[in-house]
């Protein structure tokens, strides 16, 4: 965990309680889309190791929740809705620090929303449910699930959990990022012009990579992948889908992932084999010439 400096608190009142807390953040997700039974906007998620860290500081002299740094605010939102719930002293500092990207689809915001929470738990040692803590959240923005450890199925714009899959077998995404951000909150507030046979392709895609999750099915997971990142084409193209797919075919790779709310794409990679680094090697090289900076990620 990043270390938290202390200077950004030097000037406040002495402290009485102190709660830190973490979230993952995830590479976009390995299937998003709207399932057919029942016309509901879903996502399984795909975590890695990046994340966000949270640091809450109690002080009851204090009468209002200081945000460090201050564009954080809806994290701060999130905390003034918790420690009112709970009946807390209503003042202290949180501080949040993110090794996420923002706007980039890799759930930064919704990593430093579970972080305060969890900081603040932390500091209060309580455990709230996660239905109470979805309920905070569902007030502030969609939310991508990272608040469960693994992958699971998750209705995104509800937030509610659909089903806890199961454990990732150790991936490694090597990716790229076609620049800009997206505003997750304005870009959940279209409607997808999905079709009713693509509704049903996505029921299909959920019960299948559920099954390849669960059994370790890493192929099946990729193909899945790949197929989302196709179907996600028509709501928020990415220009170097096609090359990118390319380059999973010529080097191997189990498949394509996108963030579908996001600008981010790239090719998994399953670290047990044992050419796997030469693969991560080959394809760092072959998307290094579409894209000046490469970036890896682990589950």
């Amino acid at each position: 965990m990043s270390m938290i400096k202390t200077s950004s608190i030097r000037n406040f009142p002495q402290t009485t309680d102190i709660g830190m807390g973490a979230a993952n953040g995830t590479f976009g997700e390995l299937l998003q889309g709207i399932l057919g039974e029942n016309n509901r906007d879903f996502l399984v998620t795909l975590p890695i190791k990046n994340a966000s860290y949270a640091t809450f500081y109690s002080i009851p002299s204090l009468q209002e929740i200081v945000i460090v740094p201050r564009s954080k605010q809806k994290s701060k939102s999130l905390v003034e809705k918790i420690v009112k719930h709970y009946g807390f002293p209503p003042g202290g500092i949180l501080e949040i620090n993110s090794e996420l990207p923002v706007g980039k689809g890799m759930a930064s915001s919704s990593a430093d929303l579970v972080a305060a929470a969890r900081a603040v738990e932390n500091c209060f040692h309580i455990k709230m449910e996660p239905a109470l803590l979805e309920l905070f959240l569902s007030t502030i923005e969609p939310t991508d699930g990272v608040m469960y450890e693994g992958a699971v199925a998750y209705y995104h714009k509800e937030v509610k959990l659909r089903e806890y899959i199961g454990e990732l077998p150790p991936l490694c995404i090597v990716s790229i990022d076609e620049g800009g951000t997206i505003d997750t909150i304005e870009f959940n507030k279209q409607t997808k012009p999905y079709t009713h046979a693509e509704k049903m392709e996505y029921s299909l895609l959920l019960q299948k990579i559920s099954k390849a999750i669960r059994e370790r099915d890493v192929h099946t997971i990729g193909a899945v992948s790949s197929r989302s990142a196709i179907l996600n084409q028509k709501i928020l193209p990415k220009k170097r889908l096609s090359e990118v797919m390319e380059i999973n075919e010529k080097i191997g790779g189990l498949g394509t992932v996108v963030a579908h709310s996001g600008t981010s794409l790239g090719i998994l990679l399953l670290k047990e084999e044992p050419d796997f680094y030469k693969k991560l090697e080959w394809g760092y090289r072959c998307l290094s010439e579409w894209n000046k900076e490469v970036h890896v990620y682990h589950t």
